[in-house]
């Protein structure tokens, strides 16, 4: 008599979770898209990181990147915006409910183009939000126009050229002040996951421009923003090790060209340079090195910035802990007497 071997069970995080339990909905997009690839590491950093889906906001605005959110965490909240609009809607949530972590998905014609105002805003105000920009220098859904990050001299699909000077959304971020700026390639999985996880752990905008090759309309020879090009000329900045604050005790960080940044919550990214005298830390640093790399026909991938100390808005405009939807109607209207102060205020 034999017994059948039981079915191995999938693996749980700390808070009891499958990884399956964080996947969303099936994809609808081009085969081969690297937006599917960004989907699959964020799943696998939130379980890693053992997020509660359902204290997530996740939003996004119009164009191929505006699918992604349904493509994970089933169970969080979500909002599909208007387009170029997602940042003032995660704001307002934000707001309204400090507790959320904050997960926005954009694309490079949302962010760039019509966005652009609402996105310096956001990184000026520092909302605690990971917004990412799925980049691929083209308008995917309306058959593949250049966008406005398309690299000067690329060649669309049926021959056109484009004449502009892009929009870098990195060197931007860094200029506007954003305390979290990286960039990564969806064909780089291992990059993208600890990029991913320190973003999770980071309070403040946290920035992550992603190059993900549109394999309908910019992925030939003659675009610079396809998957062999970027293959070809990606340069890892250095190698990412995030460390979270439960696993510190666990972890021995060797001493030589590694460099440590801790977290207020004491979680740790590590990072063991591949270029020399890098220093995440320093933005005039991090704009010439972007620059040299650009000029060279680079592109520099990596933590590009960090500064983990930076306040983000909640904390600058002392928001309440209890979400506005938790609160009763006598604290959320104002008294005659707190209404007659402010009037006096402004006389």
């Amino acid at each position: 008599m034999t017994t059948a071997t039981p079915a191995p069970t999938a693996p749980i995080n700390k808070i009891g979770l499958t990884k399956q339990e964080y996947v969303g909905g099936k994809s609808t997009l081009c085969a081969g898209c690297g937006h599917d690839s960004i989907t699959a590491q964020l799943i696998n950093a939130a379980w890693e990181m053992n997020i509660e889906a359902h204290k997530v906001g996740k939003y996004s605005g119009i164009g191929c990147s505006s699918k992604t959110p349904a493509y994970f965490f089933n169970q969080a909240w979500g909002f599909n915006s208007v387009h170029g609009r997602m940042p003032a809607v995660a704001t307002g949530a934000s707001m309204a409910n400090k507790g959320l972590m904050n997960i926005g998905v954009s694309g490079d014609g949302d962010s760039m183009s019509i966005g652009l105002g609402q996105l310096c805003h956001m990184i000026r105000r520092n909302v605690p939000m990971i917004y990412i920009i799925e980049d691929n220098g083209v308008y995917g859904l309306t058959k593949g126009q250049f966008s406005a990050t398309a690299d000067k001299g690329s060649v669309l699909k049926h021959g056109a050229v484009n004449r502009l000077e892009p929009i870098d959304p990195v060197t931007l971020a860094i200029e506007l002040g954003c305390g979290f700026v990286a960039r990564s390639f969806s064909g780089n999985p291992k990059q993208m996951n600890a990029i991913m996880k320190a973003a999770m752990a980071y309070k403040g905008t946290a920035i992550i421009d992603i190059i993900s090759p549109c394999v309908t309309f910019n992925n030939h020879d003659s675009s610079t923003k396809s998957y062999k090009n970027v293959k070809d000329h990606e340069m890892p900045l250095h190698e990412l090790n995030f460390v979270q604050f439960a696993e510190l005790e666990q972890v021995d960080i060797e001493p030589g060209t590694a460099e440590t940044v801790t977290f207020p919550d004491g979680s740790r990214v590590t990072f063991r340079n591949v270029k020399d005298d890098y220093d995440a830390t320093d933005a005039l640093s991090a704009m010439k090195a972007i620059k040299d790399s650009h000029a060279r026909g680079e592109f520099l991938t990596g933590l590009l910035y960090i500064n983990p100390e930076k306040p983000d808005f909640n904390t600058l405009l002392n928001t309440v802990d209890t979400p506005l939807v938790n609160q009763d109607l006598e604290t959320l209207r104002p008294s005659k007497a707190v209404l007659d102060e402010i009037m006096e205020s402004l006389k």
